[in-house]
């Protein structure tokens, strides 16, 4: 089997890195955790399964994906999010690839779960994701917010990777309020100005997109949840953005 690189970047994840490296290390000979500087055990727990640990501060979501592809022993490189696993059919999918085409990356399946509720309406599935690449011809983009492997070719799998991306309803809000910050932060460093129509249309944009082209509608409360919350994250993002700018103007 080619060898391949693990890359994780991590922020207060001492819960869930070490089945992350596990679910990892059934497939790749060598494992990074790029760590965001984080305030529990997640550096400890990451080197107790083997992993190596690179400290760096947050740099924006590609910027940090990119960060640990030059300290790789190897040219392919799958990337993982601390809060998701491999399916036991990406598993025997990724041991059975050649790899022998670096120009080729290769996209996989997402099943999101909301605790042990496996959430598929509104596009939240099959949410193909690219996660294997070869760092001699493809990568991050250099995105701050919802960066994605650029490659010269995507081949799709039929393989899954399992997602845990909420741990309830509650932390669903959490963590829409998490990354609305995150996004406001990475759009005002792109130069976005400030407006008043933006948060509300795209939020009206979102629930329109989720509801009807995604099917949402038809999808019973599932349905109803992705829209809101998408709604809601567009909102907020926007709404954060202004507040930026206004407390940036404050004498």
């Amino acid at each position: 089997m080619t060898p391949i690189t693990g890359i994780v970047i991590t922020l207060n994840e001492e819960a869930r890195i070490g089945d992350c490296i596990d679910s990892l290390r059934s497939v790749c000979n060598e494992v990074i955790v790029v760590d965001s500087l984080s305030q529990d055990d997640t550096a400890s727990v990451a080197e107790s399964r083997g992993a190596t640990v690179l400290f760096q501060k947050y740099l924006g979501d590609g910027p940090q994906k990119a960060f640990g592809v030059p300290h790789a022993s190897n040219d392919w490189i799958l990337a993982l999010d601390a809060d998701e696993r491999l399916d036991e059919d990406a598993i025997a999918a990724i041991r059975n690839l050649s790899l022998d085409d670096p120009s080729t990356a290769y996209g996989f399946r997402r099943r999101n779960f909301c605790g042990n509720h496996w959430i598929k309406a509104a596009g939240f599935y099959p949410d193909e994701v690219v996660r294997l690449y070869n760092r001699t011809t493809s990568g991050y983009l250099p995105k701050k917010a919802h960066s994605s492997v650029q490659a010269p070719k995507v081949k799709g799998t039929d393989a899954h990777i399992r997602h845990f991306t909420y741990e309830n309803l509650s932390h669903w809000i959490q963590r829409i309020d998490q990354l609305s910050t995150r996004d406001a932060w990475a759009m005002k460093e792109r130069g976005v100005s400030p407006s008043s129509f933006r948060p509300a249309v795209h939020a009206l944009s979102a629930t329109l997109r989720k509801l009807v082209l995604k099917g949402g509608l038809l999808q019973g409360s599932d349905g109803l949840t992705v829209a809101m919350t998408t709604a809601f994250h567009a909102y907020m993002k926007y709404a954060k953005l202004n507040e930026l700018h206004e407390n940036e103007r404050q004498p």
